[in-house]
Parts: C-alpha cells; sequence; structure tokens
C-alpha cells in the first residue's frame, strides 16, 4: 500500500513540476487603467512572416485584412495608401497578440537588416512554449539566422530566493525581429 501511495504522490509531482505555467489575472485591486493590447511589427512580406509566426511558432490569425485610405477604395489602384494587417494570438484574444503590418502602397523600404549584438531601440519578443526543440526545428528550416540553438539556462525567481530553470532559444524572424523562444522546465514561480 505504501508503494502505491508513494508512486501516486510520485506521478502526482511529475505533474505539477511539468504543468505548463499559465498567466493569472492580476487581482481587481492591483489592476491598472492600462492594457498592453499588441506589439505590431513592420514586416516586408506578410507570407514569410505568416509562415515563421503562424506556422512556425503556432500562433493564430484572429484579424486578417486590407486597410485602404480611403475607406472607400475598393483596389490598390483607386487608394492612396494600402496596408495587409494581420493580428495573431497565444493563449489570450485581448493582450499580447502580435501585428504583422506590410505596407503595399506605397511600399516602403525595408531598413537594413540588423543582426547582431542588441542596442538601444531594438526589441525583444520573449515566448514560452511546450515543445521548444520541434518549433526552433520549423523555424530554423525556413533560413531564419539562429543566435542560439535550444539549452537549459537559469534566472532568478521573482521572489529571488530561488531560480527559474528555462530551455533557452533565441533566433531573428525574417524581418530581423529579436526572438526568444523559451520553454519552462520546473514551472514558473509567479510572487507579488
Amino acid at each position: 500500500m505504501a508503494r502505491k501511495t508513494l508512486a501516486l504522490l510520485g506521478a502526482l509531482m511529475a505533474l505539477l513540476v511539468t504543468a505548463p505555467a499559465m498567466a493569472k489575472p492580476v487581482p481587481d485591486a492591483e489592476r491598472l487603467p492600462l492594457d498592453l493590447r499588441r506589439t505590431t511589427l513592420v514586416v516586408k512580406d506578410m507570407e514569410a512572416s505568416l509562415k515563421f509566426y503562424r506556422d512556425a511558432l503556432g500562433l493564430k490569425v484572429t484579424y486578417d485584412n486590407i486597410i485602404r485610405t480611403p475607406r472607400s477604395a475598393k483596389d490598390d489602384a483607386s487608394a492612396e495608401r494600402s496596408l495587409h494587417l494581420v493580428f495573431l494570438r497565444a493563449n489570450d484574444d485581448y493582450v499580447g497578440q502580435i501585428g504583422l503590418m506590410e505596407y503595399t502602397k506605397p511600399i516602403r523600404t525595408p531598413r537594413p537588416a540588423k543582426i547582431g549584438d542588441l542596442s538601444p531601440g531594438d526589441i525583444v519578443l520573449v515566448f514560452n512554449t511546450k515543445g521548444l526543440q520541434a518549433k526552433f526545428d520549423k523555424a530554423k528550416a525556413m533560413g531564419v539566422k539562429v543566435d542560439e540553438a535550444p539549452h537549459p539556462t537559469s534566472y532568478p525567481s521573482y521572489d529571488g530566493k530561488g531560480v527559474i530553470n528555462v530551455m533557452f532559444s533565441a533566433f531573428y524572424d525574417p524581418d530581423g525581429y529579436y526572438i526568444e523562444l523559451n520553454e519552462v522546465l520546473d514551472g514558473l514561480p509567479m510572487t507579488r
């Protein structure tokens, strides 16, 4: 009987340790009158960006439209300006979305790709995932520049009393935006 109890307790502990870290809403008393809805990335090739964010990383498209000025323009030929706008989400429909925006009229000249050391003005998009290696392999197969292949690392915990162990990887998306793709290995201790 003790053996079965220990086995059951061991299985429960393994389940708790490998359970995905879930974001929790901030208690009402601590809420701010502000939400970060979306980060929109200006891209040069919508299809390449969708293959990366949707197909390789697994985000879900929630919005996909052509926006023209004036709004009454029926096509790009009759529009002064036109852009393709796509929103993608992970696990929340309201916050934390990624927007992709490709200017189609007039076509914008891309900035030179900056791949290398990060500096002020750069952004870092951080994603937590399960199955990191498969997503990393899909992204790498697209030909994106890899900065760091998956490897274990740790960070100080939120309360400063322990560590958060993660499998870390980093690469640049098709437009040169820096992406961290991480898999939390032992739960994400959240303290306030």
